[in-house]
């Protein structure tokens, strides 16, 4: 791919993700260019490999729901985190992340759905993957009481490095192995992520 071609729009768009500091739609980006959406998206194709190749930047290009903003590189997390002066490095709980797996997968669900399938009371999990920013209410379930639904976050998605939710696992793997090496390797990850 030559990036040549794209090398005035990549400083555009740098500006534009950088001024926002939010996640930038890719039908926003491809306005402001006065560009296809398919374009828009090549051009960010291109930028993110960019970023890639080049282990020097401090950033990365992030996308969330076909959304886009920078990010540090998690490799920087200790000296950003000395800049804010901010715990960056707080790890969920076992409890917090079966809560986080059930709703990911089971989205949107009830805190008493979450807790069917748990068999434990799930109330200060949630309470602490919303804190965290990783769920959120999304409604209220259609039945007496209309308790809330929950459903994760584009933040549940940027601190596990995915694009969507179509790229979670699929559930057929938690099947075929043993689970405690997959509850392993999920904390792995997840301590990872959070750090």
């Amino acid at each position: 791919m030559d990036e040549s071609k794209y090398e005035r729009y990549f400083s555009i768009i740098e500006s534009l993700l950088y001024v926002t500091g939010e996640p930038l739609p890719i039908e926003t980006i491809a306005g402001i260019l006065e560009c296809s959406v398919e374009f828009a998206l090549e051009i960010m194709s291109a930028l993110e490999k960019v970023y890639e190749k080049d282990g020097s930047r401090g950033i990365k290009l992030i996308c969330v729901n076909k959304a886009y903003q920078f990010g540090t590189k998690p490799i920087n997390s200790d000296h950003v985190q000395m800049l804010l002066k901010t715990n960056v490095r707080q790890s969920l709980s076992r409890a917090s992340l079966e809560t986080l797996s059930i709703i990911a997968y089971k989205q949107p669900i009830t805190r008493i759905e979450i807790e069917e399938i748990r068999g434990v009371k799930s109330d200060r999990a949630i309470y602490t993957l919303v804190e965290k920013g990783l769920i959120k209410e999304c409604g209220k379930k259609n039945v007496i009481g209309r308790p809330n639904l929950y459903g994760t976050t584009d933040e549940f998605l940027k601190h596990f490095d995915f694009t969507s939710l179509g790229e979670l696992p699929s559930l057929d793997i938690f099947m075929e192995e043993d689970n405690d090496d997959i509850i392993e390797e999920i904390d792995d990850v997840a301590a990872d992520s959070l750090d």
